[in-house]
């Protein structure tokens, strides 16, 4: 009689207000939810290790300190597209998934960036606090249109991309500063890829749709702005810190700037700026995100994509490893196990620094993503020098040890339907292992170090080089069994008839280090290692 197991349900925790609908599919889909909003860090430092996900939007600041105290937690999802209220880097060494959801407000957004570029083109803050005052300020502000004129985007990505269309909807001519804007892309866009200095020179209006990275920060500088095109507007709906809000301020008093539109600034809650009461100044609260539908959206978004992830293995949006559909994780998962194996096995196997990794995938395994794999074969390579090591971080502790990461595909199949070969640069030169599926499902080793040699990579092993010679075999069979260690399975390789021999036995108990030494004494032998799988 067997004791069955039960399955413990993943639990997730929604820390900030959300749509109602998050709770409603994450226990639909197999999680337990608990919604504790408005607590402070210390509060949520108190609860957060015993969850596995975790739902936030911007209010949450998932710090350092506290990823720290997240013991169990193994996803984090922003409900939202900006992620500088997570700390990504510290998120990725201890091995935690960090998914935006980066289009289900690009439509709000964009309108929103189009709206104030409207507001700032007729002063129609400024004129309507006139007129509601009383007064009647007709002559007072004579404004522009904005057919024929210049749009410069500053980032053409998923949100620019669709203010490029809204703008060339209204007969505006739209230039584009993206380094990741393809030329093919800005084709079917509709839109000029340029230079920053020359959106600069020639936009009338300025929209900005980037992240903030060291890259993009105060992009727009003091020299920037001196560069811009006179009478130049300016609108952010994006990250604050890509303009140098100080400049900004001296532009417009200038008049050389003729008008600003932010939604977001450099310090949120923004209760203070320099722009503030500035003339030709328009401001939101970070209000590009805010409408019924984005905020339906983004939830939803967000609740699928983390209960994909805990409860199938789903990778969506990750901004720290590769994606991997729900669709896709089934087909993958004994590509993934057949890839840490390798990445273990040549781990174990192999000593002193490694400047540089392979991961070969021939025939079928060239059709499917191979990022995944990647990452699992470091998860296994890595993990022999820390148990904490993971798909998320492993290629992260990678790139700090410096390794090089190489990935080929190769779609002609060779001596298998499929295979994965996992190579190391040594000291001693090239090392290589490698694995197929029988029956699409069960991996196996079918090749080491140039022998071939098939074996199941499970549990504890022995592996041993040695002398093809007579009754070598029948002594390491002795030996074991002498020591009470029972033989599993038995996989047997060798170069040619009496050269060099590999042999990799799984055994039902770690074999002890007196008995490693016994084995090292047979004659013949010429290394012998116990490994774990």
């Amino acid at each position: 009689m067997t004791k069955e197991t039960k399955m413990t349900k993943p639990r997730v925790l929604i820390s900030d207000q959300m749509d109602p609908k998050a709770e409603q599919i994450f226990r639909e889909r197999g999680c337990d939810v608990d919604v504790i909003t408005g607590k402070t860090p210390e509060e949520l430092g108190e609860i957060i290790g015993q969850y596995d996900g975790l739902a936030i939007r911007s209010t949450t600041k998932l710090t350092k300190e506290l990823i720290e105290k997240a013991t169990r937690l193994k996803v984090v999802g922003r409900a939202g597209i900006g992620v500088d209220n997570i700390d990504i880097p510290a998120a990725s060494v201890k091995g935690i998934v960090v998914m935006n959801t980066p289009f289900g407000n690009s439509i709000t957004t964009a309108e929103h960036a189009i709206a104030l570029m409207f507001a700032l083109a007729r002063q129609l803050p400024e004129a309507n606090a006139q007129t509601q005052a009383g007064k009647w300020p007709k002559n007072d502000f004579m404004g522009v249109e904005v057919t024929g004129k210049t749009l410069g985007l500053i980032g053409a990505g998923n949100i620019g991309s669709i203010v490029a269309s809204r703008a060339l909807g209204l007969r505006m001519k739209v230039v584009a500063f993206d380094p990741f804007l393809s030329p093919e892309r800005a084709v079917e866009l509709g839109i000029e890829k340029v230079e920053l200095d020359d959106l600069l020179a020639r936009a009338d209006f300025i929209t900005l749709h980037t992240p903030l990275t060291d890259q993009t920060r105060n992009i727009l500088s003091r020299e920037n702005l001196a560069k811009a095109k006179q009478g130049v507007r300016i609108i952010n709906c994006a990250r604050g810190g890509l303009i140098d809000e100080e400049a900004l301020k001296d532009a417009l008093d200038s008049g050389h700037v003729a008008g600003a539109a932010l939604d977001v600034f450099a310090k949120e809650p923004a209760r203070e700026s320099p722009l503030f009461g500035t003339p030709n100044f328009i401001s939101t609260p970070h209000l590009g995100a805010s409408t019924d539908e984005a905020q339906v959206n983004v939830a939803i978004q967000v609740a699928e994509q983390l209960s994909d992830y805990l409860v199938h293995g789903g990778v969506t949006n990750a901004l720290n490893m590769p994606s991997l559909s729900a669709e896709e994780a089934p087909k993958l998962k004994p590509y993934m196990a057949l890839a840490e194996q390798l990445g273990s096995l040549v781990g174990q196997l192999t000593t002193g620094a490694i400047p540089r990794i392979s991961i070969h995938a021939e025939g079928a395994a060239a059709e499917l993503n191979i990022k995944p794999i990647v990452a699992a074969v470091l998860a296994g390579f890595l993990r022999v020098q820390s148990d904490s090591v993971n798909m998320v971080n492993a290629p992260f502790l990678a790139k700090e040890r410096g390794m090089e990461v190489r990935e080929v595909k190769t779609e002609k199949a060779g001596d298998y339907h499929t295979l994965i070969r996992v190579s190391v640069k040594t000291e001693a030169g090239e090392r290589s292992v490698a694995g197929t599926l029988f029956s699409n499902s069960e991996p196996r080793l079918v090749e080491l170090f140039g022998i071939k040699v098939e074996a199941e990579l499970d549990g504890p092993m022995l592996y041993i080089v040695n002398e093809d010679a007579p009754g070598f075999i029948g002594r390491i069979g002795t030996l074991l069994g002498e020591n009470a260690i029972n033989i599993g399975t038995f996989n047997l390789g060798r170069r040619d008839a009496g050269g060099e021999a590999v042999l990799l036995l799984s055994v039902d108990s770690a074999v002890p280090a007196p008995v490693l030494d016994q084995a090292r004494g047979i004659a013949g032998v010429k290394r012998v290692m116990a490994l774990a799988f």
